[in-house]
């Protein structure tokens, strides 16, 4: 097993004449909590697609333990979409089982406990749930995975922020500590206690990599006011 997880070299995705990702290098290692950040239509959910092997890159690559998107990273890809994906006549428990049949590495105790805590019913139906719970279920059935690679895209965007500091918690508790988790969020605030490391990107292309400490250490600044500082500046050179 080497420390390398995640190895994206000259990655295009193109929708028409849009660029969503532009030549994009990005290398991602194993442990770490990763925070992905961009302005709206920048990139963040096409990449995360691309790794979870819904999207095909137009060109380049994208490696999951050296293996292009497929049957195997499946296997070890844990990834939550932007929104709730299950059928409205579902119960929780359908949902429970649904995943304990499909991935071998479900954890069901794991589940349970969370289910428990999140105070989610197993015998509520999905369509009863609130949008908010909703999300709840999607992420501890993504958590309950013992997988390498957690694709999270925009997991606390429809939760109050009563139960961001729970669901946050989940995250850094349920996740395998020889994998990593790669979050996509616009609410860099809430989640940068949680972050060993984070990526910017602009217009498709990579604008920064680097570890949460060194920011905050090198800048004086949160990882927060960094971004917007940033995505200021990149906005001035535009307008200029």
């Amino acid at each position: 097993m080497t420390n390398e997880l995640v190895s994206c070299s000259a990655l295009c995705r193109t929708f028409g004449s849009l660029k969503a990702l532009d030549d994009l290098d990005l290398t991602l290692k194993r442990g770490r909590i990763v925070g992905l950040a961009a302005p709206n239509g920048a990139g963040k959910t096409t990449l995360i697609k691309i790794l979870a092997g819904i999207l095909q890159p137009t060109s380049g690559s994208a490696l999951i333990d050296g293996r292009s998107p497929g049957v195997y990273t499946k296997s070890i890809t844990s990834y939550m979409p932007d929104r709730p994906s299950f059928a409205e006549w579902m119960k929780v428990q359908d949902a429970l089982d649904l995943f304990s049949d499909f991935y071998a590495d479900f954890d069901l105790t794991k589940a349970g406990e969370i289910c428990r805590i999140l105070q989610l019913d197993p015998a509520a139906r999905i369509r009863t749930l609130s949008k908010g719970t909703k999300e709840k279920l999607q992420l501890m059935l993504v958590m309950s995975r013992n997988a390498q690679l957690y694709l999270l895209d925009e997991p606390i965007a429809g939760v109050d922020p009563a139960a961001r500091d729970f669901i946050l918690h989940t995250i850094v508790a349920g996740y395998n500590e020889n994998g990593t988790v790669l979050i996509s969020t616009h609410l860099i605030t809430d989640v940068e206690k949680l972050l060993d490391e984070v990526v910017f990107l602009q217009e498709g292309r990579l604008l920064l990599h680097r570890s949460a400490d060194e920011i905050r250490e090198a800048e004086g600044k949160s990882i927060d006011e960094y971004f917007r500082e940033l995505f200021r500046f990149e906005a001035w050179k535009g307008e200029n």
